[in-house]
């Protein structure tokens, strides 16, 4: 995709569905090595949750957190750490077709949930199959995220369910370049977009 492109994906919330890839000269230490899950991508700013930075919580947890009894077979899978912002604010990434109270299809594949009902069902033995459950989400203003990708921070690739759901969260990042062909220890700070 050449640069013209880029930015034209990037007015129109082309990210959104996407993933980002912390690139290996990334500055902001919270985001070394991170691989994120674009859920929104406006002129407002973009939202997204980091899918491969475990928390020091499980999910059985936030069940007893929230008084839910566990029945979901999850309770001793962890927490990842979505972000920097609201970081006591759930959020579920799962695949489309559950809809819940506060349900935004991202894409085709891949929705997002940030209401009780749905840990309630997951709690219950019940809802998705296909899911992450995320504290906090990463967040930037009008223009921020463009300008990270410009200063490249960030490589974008499209985002794939299988790794979203089906690779053990330590080897995302990697493997969603790896699946590209990107060699990621040989990039550098060098960026682009595939």
């Amino acid at each position: 995709m050449n640069h013209t492109n880029i930015d034209s994906d990037l007015t129109h919330g082309g990210l959104r569905g996407q993933f980002l890839l912390a690139m290996p000269g990334m500055e902001d230490p919270r985001f070394h090595q991170t691989i994120a899950f674009v859920c929104e991508h406006n002129r407002d700013g973009a939202m997204a949750i980091v899918i491969n930075a475990p928390s020091k919580v499980f999910w059985k947890e936030v069940f007893e957190q929230l008084s839910l009894e566990d029945f979901s077979l999850r309770g001793d899978e962890m927490v990842l750490l979505g972000g920097p912002v609201s970081p006591e604010q759930g959020f579920v990434l799962h695949g489309a077709g559950a809809v819940f109270d506060s349900t935004l299809e991202v894409n085709r594949d891949i929705s997002l949930t940030a209401s009780k009902d749905i840990l309630e069902s997951l709690a219950a033995g019940r809802g998705p199959d296909d899911v992450l459950l995320a504290l906090g989400y990463s967040g930037w203003g009008p223009g921020q995220l463009e300008e990270e990708l410009a200063d490249n921070a960030w490589l974008t690739l499209p985002a794939e369910p299988e790794i979203l759901f089906a690779t053990p969260w330590e080897k995302r990042w990697q493997t969603a370049a790896a699946r590209h062909g990107i060699d990621m220890g040989g990039l550098g700070s060098q960026a682009g977009h595939a």
